[in-house]
């Protein structure tokens, strides 16, 4: 239950776009100095290796940074891989590059958050607590 520890976060950067790396650090820092546990995955990650490796650190959300204009082609085998191992109920947030017409299909897949380039860390923070208490009632 997150009420009886630190919320914990898993961010990562899937697919090729490495250069473009700022956000990733920047919200990974602002997670770290509002008290949560943050999991930095890494760069170049396929969506089956995002979901096992936040199936092994038990997270109680998953970020991602996402720059390829794309995230239907990352998030829709994220979620069939977590399914597989019984995942499905981490919430997904996004960060980056959301092209408008991905937005209804990936609000219909139930993914947590969609925050684009310029959002402040301090919204992403709030974003995250605020859901985290809704986890715990």
């Amino acid at each position: 239950m997150i009420a009886d520890r630190r919320i914990r976060v898993l961010l990562a950067k899937p697919g090729l776009d490495a250069q473009h790396d700022r956000g990733y650090f920047i919200v990974g820092r602002a997670l770290r100095e509002a008290g949560m546990e943050v999991i930095m995955a890494g760069k170049y990650l396929t969506p089956a290796q995002i979901a096992q490796a936040s199936i092994q650190e038990d997270v109680d959300f998953i970020g991602l940074s996402l720059l390829s204009g794309t995230p239907l082609a990352i998030v829709t085998p994220l979620l069939e891989r977590l399914k597989e191992m019984a995942g499905e109920n981490i919430p997904i947030l996004l960060g980056g590059i959301i092209p408008k017409r991905e937005v209804p299909e990936l609000q219909k897949l139930d993914i947590l958050g969609l925050f684009g380039p310029g959002t402040p860390t301090n919204k992403i923070v709030e974003f995250i607590r605020q859901k985290a208490g809704a986890a715990k009632e």
